[in-house]
């Protein structure tokens, strides 16, 4: 099922963050219905850096093209600002299609831009953001390719301001509108009811962000139609990686975090070590 066509049932869509084909091939296991390719997660894991807007279209075409070689699923994936003017924006869009991205997110700050949850972000005129987006529907291959039209505007000029902005990139041909880091339940609940049964809305859920934490149900009767959890399994993953190198350091062995880990075996077969093994084997014989 394509993204567009599951974006027309009532129930929401949890996609949740991965960062390269292990996460990707997980998550699809776990049973979710479409993940997203955070640029923050690609900046925290790649780099080892804040996202503050160092990643290169590069970086992030090379990593989509590895998550879609491991799963069948949609990705939405974080275009940024389009890593330039419109003209970028095309680029980067054509850039992702190829590399097997079912949806691009967008967002109204110059660039270099920085994490939606952080202070003193800056943003291009409505007209300039309109107009990006108006050039990704035009560059797309696919009408199933979806453009997500992201706002930071809360932070900045205000909650109306963002509303005024999400309104006019729904005008300029968005599929879906994100209006990023409402500041409270009341300001989720009135971007619902301003969009309600016009557009999909996109809530983002960061843990320790502007936005209160709010579950995928009670958003759903809200009234949105995706819930993303971008980075949550980098904080996770960066937890558990920070008390793994401590206990190694500290004991010389990892037998103290044994329980905490996949020891040889259960990683290979997360992975499909002998599926794929066993495969080779059947092409080198040429056996059906």
């Amino acid at each position: 099922m394509s993204l567009k066509t599951r974006l027309q049932q009532k129930t929401i869509l949890v996609a949740p963050g991965v960062y390269d084909g292990l996460t990707a091939s997980m998550a699809t296991s776990a049973g979710f219905e479409a993940l997203y390719l955070s640029g923050a997660a690609v900046s925290y894991t790649r780099l080892g850096r804040p996202d503050i807007g160092l990643t290169s279209v590069t970086e992030m075409t090379e990593t989509m093209a590895l998550i879609a070689d491991r799963t069948d699923l949609p990705v939405i994936i974080d275009a940024d600002t389009g890593f330039g003017n419109a003209l970028n924006a095309q680029r980067t869009l054509r850039l992702y299609e190829r590399a097997g991205a079912s949806a691009m997110q967008i967002e109204d700050q110059t660039y270099p831009k920085r994490c939606g949850h952080l202070a003193d972000k800056s943003l291009i005129p409505v007209s300039e953001m309109a107009g990006k987006v108006r050039a990704m529907a035009d560059a797309r291959n696919s009408d199933e390719t979806l453009i997500i039209a992201r706002t930071d505007a809360i932070a900045v000029e205000g909650y109306q301001a963002a509303i005024d902005r999400a309104e006019s990139y729904l005008e300029a041909g968005a599929d879906v509108l994100f209006i990023e880091a409402p500041q409270s339940r009341e300001q989720l609940s009135g971007i619902a009811l301003n969009f309600e049964g016009r557009v999909p809305l996109l809530a983002n859920m960061v843990e320790g962000g502007a936005t209160p934490i709010t579950g995928a149900e009670d958003l759903e009767t809200q009234g949105y139609s995706i819930v993303i959890f971008p980075g949550g399994i980098v904080r996770a993953i960066a937890r558990t990686a920070g008390d793994y190198y401590e206990s190694l350091r500290k004991n010389g062995s990892n037998r103290p975090f044994a329980d905490r880990m996949f020891d040889f075996d259960g990683l290979n077969g997360v992975i499909g070590t002998s599926d794929m093994l066993a495969k080779g084997v059947a092409y080198d014989r040429n056996e059906s």
